[in-house]
């Protein structure tokens, strides 16, 4: 079993329901990047997500674009997404988990992949354009170094679909809340119910629930159904409002808030 498979079982163990944060590598620049990650930790999230700035990132809204080109021009790539990370694992006490789209992967070379990532301290990888029919030429490579491979359950899978993919699903089930592109759109209780309810039905593998979760409230009327949250345009939005130096403490405050919601 990974890191993360042990954090996300133990949290759900005490009852804790799961805060996520997702931060773009090297935005709004490499020292806020590593503020911004260790201040998640310090806020109470679980998990931090790390993607991997790419050209054409077709699961992203125009938040997460905007900040994967920033960071593309300022010369970041995976190889630097890793290196940040390994700088980071030694000091923050939560799971790190990679998003990459799969071109970057191919060209440093699957298994390289794996064997760098793990030796950065990654913990996980989901690879939103990897359709789980294909999944095989990652998964058993990916495992094979100690990492989960996450997957995506989308509302609009249908439930022998769902099933499956979610038995496959290591560490948590990243379930999309609401078609289309991530962004601070609003979901409710109602749209994850159901396939939350699948979910569970397949596999005893904790249900996260991310894209349109934007405020204390959403999430914790999101959490009341699943297992937890995960938050990525708002942060990416707050982390690119005001200078790069206190982008680390905006959104500290605001996980501050969504953690209390959450324990509320």
């Amino acid at each position: 079993m990974s890191t993360l498979a042990d954090t996300t079982r133990a949290l759900r163990a005490r009852g804790r329901k799961a805060l996520v944060a997702y931060f773009t590598a090297g935005y709004p620049d490499d020292d806020a990047f590593d503020a911004l990650v260790r201040a998640a930790a310090g806020a109470g999230a679980d998990v931090v997500e790390v993607g991997v700035p790419f050209s054409d990132p077709i699961a992203d809204g125009p938040v997460i674009q905007a900040a994967s080109n920033a960071a593309l021009a300022r010369g970041v790539t995976l190889a630097r997404a890793l290196e940040s990370i390994a700088r980071l694992s030694p000091e923050v006490a939560v799971p790190l988990v990679v998003m990459s789209y799969v071109n970057p992967i191919l060209r440093l070379g699957v298994d390289a992949f794996a064997r760098e990532a793990a030796r950065a301290g990654v913990d996980g990888a989901v690879l939103p354009d990897v359709a789980f029919e294909e999944s095989g030429a990652f998964r058993p490579v990916l495992r094979g170094a100690g990492l989960a491979y996450v997957d995506l359950v989308a509302p609009t899978s249908d439930d022998s679909r769902t099933k499956e993919i979610a038995r496959a699903s290591d560490g948590f089930v990243y379930v999309v809340s609401i078609t289309g592109v991530t962004g601070a759109r609003a979901a409710g209780r109602n749209a994850v119910e159901g396939i939350i309810a699948r979910v569970r039905a397949a596999t005893d593998t904790p249900a996260y629930v991310g894209f349109g979760v934007s405020t204390p409230d959403a999430a914790a009327e999101i959490a009341s159904a699943s297992d937890g949250v995960i938050i990525g345009s708002r942060l990416v939005q707050l982390a690119g409002e005001g200078p790069a130096p206190s982008a680390a403490g905006r959104v500290g405050d605001f996980l501050a808030s969504v953690r209390r919601a959450l324990d509320a």
